[in-house]
């Protein structure tokens, strides 16, 4: 399934708090930055996740976030550094910039 116009809007609704948001449409998802700096992702299934290392992943897991991970073809699952973004925050774009923040400060 292709991201959507209105999903593009949404995302920069929800982030609209952090500063600058854009976006580029890539392997049928749709990765987001801020002032140039990749901090999230939206799957084609509509899963956003958050890029988190080290310290904040484990917060990120403590609140219930699960990791990005996909399988391939001979069966092998591989996990990369996304999280997806804790449930009650889909709903509220203030603390969905907060995690957000977040992420931005642990990627400097």
């Amino acid at each position: 399934m292709a991201i959507s116009d209105e999903q593009i809007a949404m995302m920069s609704d929800l982030f609209d708090g952090l500063g600058h948001i854009t976006s580029r449409k890539m392997m049928g998802g749709l990765m987001l930055y801020c002032d140039a700096q990749v901090f999230a992702l939206l799957d084609s299934g509509g899963t956003v996740f958050l890029k988190a290392k080290h310290d904040f992943a484990q917060s990120m897991s403590d609140a219930g976030a699960r990791q990005f991970s996909s399988v391939n073809k001979d069966g092998k699952t591989n996990s990369m550094g996304y999280w997806t973004l804790p449930e009650a925050a889909l709903d509220d774009p203030e603390q969905a910039c907060d995690w957000a923040r977040r992420a931005l400060e642990q990627l400097r």
